[in-house]
């Protein structure tokens, strides 16, 4: 697995964070009634890495474009979409275990239900309505490449922001029992989980992970986010 810079987004990378988890939330695949649910499911392909995160995109980008009108009417339907269709295949408490970092060791179980719970939804909260206006020209996978049977992988992608530029944004996966699951996205060579542990770290030593936890189920945006949206907080 490959290693990630441990730092902070940097301000000019941040502003694309929001991309990124409109790319992460590709995986999710298309639904916009309950019943579509099975059927998105049946058009994965979960053989290898590259795959998954071709097929859900696709799928995902198809739906969006069809049922745009839709989802701008009902932004709940965005997140009742990611909530069906991303978490069987993003390890959230994997990649929550490793934002806490040597705080999960001492953490209650109770805590860390709390916490993957909660930071998931911020996430969602944050990121989720920006679905709506996600477009497949914006988007492209590269072919994977890696060994199929390895237990981590990368996924490489590229994403087209406003300006034209292009932004980098890959996907760590790693092999579970359940298959394979994204659990980090490394935007520019920027690791998000990496930045969010180095956030809550300094927050935890100072206020105490109940506080943290209660400041994300109550709505607060992490520092990471806000200032990837010009510091304003929810």
């Amino acid at each position: 697995m490959n290693q990630q810079p441990s730092c902070a987004i940097r301000p000019a990378t941040s502003a694309t964070v929001w991309l990124a988890c409109c790319a992460l939330a590709a995986l999710a695949g298309q639904a916009v009634a309950a019943d579509d649910t099975a059927a998105t499911a049946a058009q994965i392909d979960t053989s290898n890495p590259g795959n998954l995160i071709q097929s859900t995109a696709s799928a995902m980008l198809k739906d969006l474009d069809a049922h745009r009108a839709d989802y701008k009417k009902d932004p709940n339907k965005v997140h009742h979409l990611v909530d069906e269709i991303l978490l069987p295949h993003f390890d959230t408490e994997y990649s929550a275990k490793l934002v806490l970092g040597r705080y999960w060791n001492t953490a209650s179980a109770d805590q860390r239900t709390r916490f993957v719970n909660a930071f998931y939804k911020s996430m969602l909260s944050n990121y989720g309505d920006a679905l709506v206006d996600f477009t497949s020209d914006r988007l492209k996978v590269f072919p994977y490449t890696g060994d199929p049977k390895a237990q981590y992988a990368t996924v490489r992608t590229q994403i087209r922001k406003d300006d034209g530029s292009q932004v980098a944004v890959n996907y760590s996966l790693r092999q579970t029992d359940q298959g394979w699951k994204a659990w980090d996205v490394i935007i520019e060579g920027i690791s998000y989980v990496k930045s969010f542990r180095d956030d809550f770290s300094s927050e935890i030593e100072q206020k105490g992970l109940d506080e943290v936890i209660a400041r994300l189920e109550s709505g607060v945006k992490p520092t990471a986010i806000a200032a990837g949206s010009g510091g304003k907080k929810s």
